[in-house]
């Protein structure tokens, strides 16, 4: 009868499956591991002055304003807002030309972030009329686009240098 010896790979690993502490996970420590995702807020940034042109009693001025930008770094689940523009009525000294003879064409909005951008061209009013939604959001996005901003001159304009201020808001 031959006497059999294990070889000394299979001692060590019967001798590690033995040892206490090497298999028992239960016993392993943990660590809890925190921090903390920072909110902000949500704004929009406009152009401060925009420059329509010149044009003849009954013809159209118009152009675009420049960069509007929505921002939101509210860090949400589940974000939304609104933009909404109005104007006052254009004055040249006592002469005024209505702002509902002006039209807000919001042109092509593009996002960052996760957020659906929906555009609606308006007459402008002295009333905030909503220009752009945003829905579907989540986390911080931004949407930008760049306006334009068309005046009908009535054929009985007065000339002159007219202003007037364009008012957005963002909710």
């Amino acid at each position: 009868m031959r006497l059999r010896i294990p070889s000394v790979a299979a001692a060590s690993v019967a001798l590690v499956l033995v040892q206490p502490g090497l298999a028992g996970a239960a016993s392993d420590p943990s660590t809890t591991v925190t921090f903390v995702v920072t909110s902000g807020a949500l704004s929009m940034s406009v152009p401060v002055s925009a420059d329509l042109g010149s044009g003849a009693p009954g013809t159209q001025v118009g152009a675009p304003i420049g960069a509007v930008t929505v921002t939101d770094d509210r860090a949400l689940l589940s974000a939304s807002w609104s933009v909404a523009a109005s104007s006052t009525d254009f004055t040249n000294g006592s002469s005024t030309i209505a702002a509902t003879r002006a039209t807000y064409t919001v042109g092509a909005v593009t996002t960052t972030g996760t957020i659906t951008a929906t555009p609606t061209n308006i007459t402008l009013s002295n009333s905030p009329q909503v220009v752009v939604t945003g829905s579907a959001g989540v986390g911080d996005n931004t949407a930008s686009r760049d306006p334009a901003i068309s005046v009908d001159l009535p054929a009985g304009a007065v000339g002159g240098s007219y202003s007037g201020t364009l008012t957005h808001s963002v909710a």
